[in-house]
C-alpha cells in the first residue's frame, strides 16, 4: 500500500496500483529419447523401439481484457512450465506438458530485464509465446541404419527458454488529462465519458490512472481519454506521485492541459501550464512535444473582471499557437465545443504508439551460445545447439524467403565454416535435427 503526504490534508493513503513488475519465467526442459530394443516371444533380435520425448511446456502471455493493473504479479515473480515426459518403450511417446498462460492487461509491454529492449507490446494481438519450451529427445529407434543396426543411444531433450522480464503497463489512450491536483481533469472526464472517477475537492483525489471512453459520434470515431494522479512541482524528485503514472500517457497522440481559472483560485494558470510542461520534459522529451489543447476549467466560478489571469491565459495560447477552451465540467458549459476540438486535432495525429520488438532470437556470431556442435555419424554430419534448435523450430522449409532466412544465418553465425572445417564437401549430407539436405555451396 502506498501513502502519500498532501500539504493540504497531510497523510493520504492510495489505492494499491501495480503497473511495473520483475518476473522470472523458464518454459519446460523436453524429455528425454528411451534407449530400448523391441521384445516379443520368438523374437530373438527385435529392432530398436525406443519412444521420443515429450516437448515442455510453454510459457504463452494472453491479454486479458476488462482489467487495468498488475497486481497478479506483485507477490508472485516466478512461473515454471511442468518438463516433458520422458519416452518409454514400444514407441511410446512421452507426454507433452501444459503451457502456462500469463494473462496481462492490454497496452501491457514486455522488455528484457538484462537489456532492457522490448520483446513484445501486447496491445492488440494473439497469444505470444514468451518462452518456448525444450522439445524431446529422439528414441533410439530414429538413429537405426543399414550400417548401425543396434543404435546404443537416444537424444537427451533439450532445456527450455529462460529469461527475466519486465511487464511494463501502457495504457492504450488516445488523449491524456494533464493538470496539477484538483483542477477538475476527473470531472471533465466523468462529463464526456461513462467512466465514474473519485471526485473531490482536496489534492490527489485521483490516486490512480483511469480510462473513459468517449462516443463521439457527431464528429466521428470515438477516442479514448486517460485520465492520470496531478503532476505537482518536484514529482520528477519524488514529491506527491512522482512520474510514477506517466507511463500510462507514453502512447498518447495528444494532451489536454486542465487549469483552474475559477476567482477563487490563487494561481496563475500559465505559470502552472510551464510548471506541468517543464515536469513532463524531465519525464520525457518527446512527450512534451505532443500537441495540446489548453482547457480552462470553473468557467462557472470565474468572473473575468475580478481574474486578471483569464487574460493571461488567452495571451498565452495566442503567443504559442495552442488552442483554448474554457468549460464547466460541474454545468457542462462548452464540453460539446471540447469533444468538437479533440476530435478534430486527434483526425489530424498519427495513430497510437505500437511498441516494436527490440529483442530478437538471433545471437551475436560471437557469443557462446551461436557454437554449433559438428559431429560425424556414417556419411552424415550433424549439427547440434540450443539455438539452432530453435532456429529450425521456426522455418518453414517450403516457403522460400524463410528458407533464405535460414540460410542466411547459418552463414553469418558460422555454421558454413564450422561445417567446412569439419571436413564436409558438396553432395555429403547435413542434418539438422528433423531436418536434412545435401551440402551445396
Amino acid at each position: 500500500m502506498l501513502f502519500l503526504r498532501s500539504e493540504r490534508y497531510g497523510k493520504v493513503m492510495a489505492q494499491d496500483i501495480t503497473d511495473y513488475v520483475k518476473v522470472y519465467v523458464k518454459a519446460g526442459d523436453g524429455g528425454n529419447g528411451c534407449v530400448s530394443f523391441h521384445r516379443e516371444k520368438y523374437v530373438s533380435h527385435g529392432g530398436p523401439d525406443g519412444g521420443d520425448g515429450g516437448n515442455g511446456g510453454n510459457i504463452v502471455l494472453a491479454i486479458e481484457n476488462g482489467d487495468n493493473t498488475l497486481l497478479k504479479y506483485r507477490f508472485r515473480h516466478k512461473f515454471v512450465a511442468q518438463n516433458g515426459g520422458d519416452g518409454r518403450a514400444d514407441k511410446f511417446h512421452g507426454g507433452n506438458a501444459e503451457d502456462i498462460i500469463l494473462p496481462v492487461p492490454p497496452g501491457t509491454v514486455v522488455k528484457d530485464a538484462a537489456t532492457g529492449k522490448v520483446i513484445v507490446d501486447m496491445s492488440d494481438r494473439e497469444p505470444f509465446i514468451l518462452c518456448r519450451g525444450g522439445r524431446g529427445g529422439w528414441g533410439n529407434r530414429h538413429f537405426a541404419t543399414p550400417t548401425k543396426q543396434i543404435p546404443r543411444f537416444a537424444k537427451s531433450g533439450l532445456k527450455g527458454e529462460e529469461r527475466e522480464v519486465i511487464f511494463e503497463l501502457k495504457m492504450l489512450a488516445d488523449v491524456a488529462l494533464v493538470g496539477l491536483p484538483n483542477v477538475g481533469k476527473s470531472s471533465i472526464l466523468s462529463v464526456i465519458s461513462s467512466a465514474t472517477p473519485k471526485i473531490a475537492d482536496y489534492d490527489f483525489t485521483t490516486l490512480s490512472p483511469n480510462l473513459g471512453v468517449v462516443k463521439n459520434g457527431r464528429e466521428g470515431r470515438g477516442f479514448v481519454v486517460a485520465d492520470i494522479p496531478g503532476l505537482i512541482e518536484g514529482a520528477s524528485d519524488g514529491r506527491g506521485l512522482g512520474h510514477e503514472f506517466l507511463r500510462h500517457i507514453d502512447r498518447c497522440r495528444m494532451l489536454i492541459h486542465v487549469v483552474d481559472i475559477s476567482a477563487d483560485c490563487d494561481r496563475n494558470p500559465v505559470e502552472d501550464i510551464e510548471l506541468i510542461n517543464a515536469e513532463l520534459e524531465k519525464y520525457s522529451p518527446e512527450l512534451a512535444l505532443r500537441p495540446q489543447l489548453l482547457v480552462g476549467n470553473k468557467y462557472d466560478a470565474s468572473l473575468p473582471e475580478y481574474n486578471e489571469h483569464v487574460g493571461e491565459l488567452e495571451k498565452y495560447a495566442e503567443d504559442n499557437g495552442l488552442p483554448l477552451i474554457f468549460v464547466s465540467a460541474a454545468t457542462r458549459y462548452n464540453i460539446d465545443a471540447l469533444l468538437s476540438e479533440t476530435a478534430a486535432m486527434l483526425n489530424e495525429l498519427p495513430p497510437l504508439t505500437i511498441y516494436e520488438p527490440e529483442y530478437g532470437d538471433e545471437p551475436d556470431p560471437g557469443q557462446p551460445e551461436a557454437a554449433v556442435t559438428v559431429t560425424k555419424d556414417g556419411d552424415v554430419y550433424e549439427c547440434e545447439s540450443e539455438w539452432l534448435f530453435r532456429l529450425v523450430g521456426r522455418v518453414n522449409f517450403e516457403d522460400r524467403d524463410s528458407l533464405a532466412y535460414f540460410q542466411r544465418m547459418l552463414r553469418t553465425n558460422g555454421i558454413i565454416e564450422q561445417l567446412e572445417a569439419a571436413g564436409v564437401k558438396d553432395g555429403d549430407t547435413v542434418r539438422m535435427y528433423d531436418f536434412e539436405f545435401d551440402f551445396v555451396k
